[in-house]
């Protein structure tokens, strides 16, 4: 794996909390079944892990550090689910025998690798024949905002340029279907949907959490120790999340690439 470079932070995790199926695993609900076993790669808080363990009678939740599964765990225990199992590793070497899972799904997880068409090979390795791999990442050069706020541009920018240094194609859902054809699928839908914030509530969410995230998560730390960013270069940003999450005419969409392979 490449490096995570959101980290875990509150702010970091205050977002993907945030992630359910229905807003952010649509075009794969109906493909899942009672009967079906799944597994989650990089499931983070595992929000979106507990909402699809309703859809299917087994899950297995995945992530590269014992630490980033206790968020999952103590999010799959709030809800009294039991359907769940927990596994450490890297998507690029699953610890899994052939043909074990009817899905492996993986959210805002390719764009972090460093080998994503190794990733999706792995992935149909241990799905079973006629199974589904399923994947959605965000397109951070395709972002789209208003007010046009200048420091908005240097935040993508900079994000952009610590994303690569670590490994990373922030880029990534323009590159799904390429990734899954280099990767041997012949059997591919490829889609896409959008994230929106533009209601009060909605803006001042993403926009306060971002103005916390610019200072104060792993991708700060990477951009002061890197001399890709000073701390006022930082605030300054921040600041700018602030007055875009105040603006009455705030706008923000996150376009989103989606693959669903059949094994």
């Amino acid at each position: 794996m490449a490096t995570y470079t959101h980290g875990h932070h509150e702010s970091v995790l205050r977002s993907h909390r945030w992630r359910t199926a229905e807003n952010s695993a649509a075009y794969l609900l109906p493909h899942l079944s009672s009967g079906f076993t799944l597994l989650d790669v990089g499931c983070g808080p595992g929000t979106i892990t507990a909402d699809l363990a309703t859809h299917v009678t087994r899950v297995t939740a995945l992530e590269q550090t014992d630490a980033a599964l206790d968020v999952a765990r103590a999010e799959i225990a709030r809800r009294g689910l039991a359907n769940v199992d927990f596994a450490v590793g890297d998507v690029h070497a699953l610890d899994f025998p052939d043909d074990s899972f009817d899905v492996v799904h993986a959210h805002q997880v390719l764009q972090h690798v460093t080998d994503p068409v190794a990733a999706l090979r792995e992935m149909r390795r241990v799905t079973r024949s006629g199974g589904v791999v399923a994947a959605r990442d965000s397109d951070y050069a395709g972002f789209t905002w208003f007010p046009l706020i200048p420091e908005l541009d240097e935040w993508l920018a900079l994000y952009q340029r610590i994303a690569r240094g670590n490994g990373g194609e922030p880029d990534a859902g323009r590159r799904m279907l390429s990734w899954a054809r280099a990767a041997g699928f012949t059997d591919v839908t490829a889609t896409a949907s959008v994230w929106g914030f533009a209601d009060d509530a909605d803006r001042r969410w993403w926009g306060g959490m971002w103005a916390d995230r610019i200072l104060k998560s792993e991708m700060a730390t990477t951009a002061l120790r890197t001399g890709a960013a000073t701390r006022a270069d930082l605030e300054r940003l921040s600041a700018a999340w602030r007055e875009w999450s105040e603006s009455p005419d705030g706008w923000f969409t996150i376009p989103h690439g989606e693959i669903l392979c059949r094994a």
